[in-house]
């Protein structure tokens, strides 16, 4: 396996930071009854309710009965966002699916939790390269370095396309920001590519994704596309030299912008 495709017994009930200088992930399931607790550390936290409902009770405060989608394709998500230095215990309420999601901060805000109502939903893109995206911790969200969005790209569509990248700091046209890619797919054997890829090819693969697969990406352009059939999610984490998603598109296929004329009308995927 591509060293940027990392399988799910790596980060489900294990914390792993892939080698990064910034950010952590894990992916939990539990059970009704079930419970689990953490303590953030030196890290600020963002755990996205991919389904189910659970409680949360912190030193930040207590959080009860959060959640409500049955899965990522069912509706908006709740986050609940906790800052470093900070004990917690997570009761589930029926079953539940969770991903942690962490950045290393040195800056404490205060804890918060995000509703559906709060997610600013967008329709990006057009043609077949439209595609839907949930600002989950966009920018202007008080946290240190970590940023979360959702994005759902219909069944033969393209994603983060014209491909682009942020890997250099040069603020305010780009950033310098680590990033992962969580995988789910709405069919079983539904797949999507992701090329990750360097302007002179010293990185450059082409990852076929699986439910529940991750890519990670610490640098390069990195386009997603949706095999026919099948429509995707990927949770996207960000962290890095700015609180900002400022990306620049490869040059080779800026132009692209401009021949879309109509978006997707399929979208929004998940109302």
């Amino acid at each position: 396996m591509n060293a940027l495709l990392i399988p799910p017994e790596r980060f489900t009930h294990r914390v792993d930071d892939f080698g990064f200088e910034h950010l952590s992930f894990e992916i939990r399931r539990l059970n009704a009854r079930e419970k689990c607790g953490g303590q953030t550390g030196r890290r600020e936290l963002g755990i996205v309710l991919l389904g189910g409902i659970c409680s949360v009770s912190s030193s930040e405060g207590v959080f009860p009965s959060i959640g409500g989608r049955s899965n990522v394709f069912a509706g908006r998500p709740y986050t609940l966002y906790l800052p470093v230095s900070t004990e917690f215990e997570i009761l589930a309420e029926t079953e539940c699916d969770l991903a942690f999601c962490y950045s290393r901060a040195e800056e404490r805000h205060r804890a918060r939790l995000v509703t559906p109502e709060e997610v600013a939903v967008e329709i990006r893109g057009g043609g077949n390269a439209t595609r839907q995206i949930h600002h989950i911790l966009p920018p202007a969200f008080p946290a240190h370095r970590l940023l979360l969005v959702e994005v759902y790209t219909p069944s033969g569509n393209w994603s983060s396309y014209p491909p682009h990248k942020h890997d250099v700091h040069d603020p305010p046209n780009e950033v310098d920001l680590e990033e992962i890619y969580y995988y789910r797919i709405d069919r079983p054997e539904g797949y999507a590519i992701q090329k990750v890829y360097t302007a002179d090819r010293r990185l450059d693969a082409t990852l076929t994704v699986r439910d529940g697969q991750l890519v990670l990406v610490p640098e390069g352009y990195h386009p997603v596309v949706a095999a026919h059939g099948y429509n995707v999610y990927y949770l996207n984490v960000l962290a890095g030299s700015a609180r900002s998603m400022a990306g620049s598109d490869d040059p080779a296929y800026a132009w692209v912008r401009q021949t879309w004329t109509r978006q997707d009308p399929r979208l929004p995927l998940v109302k």
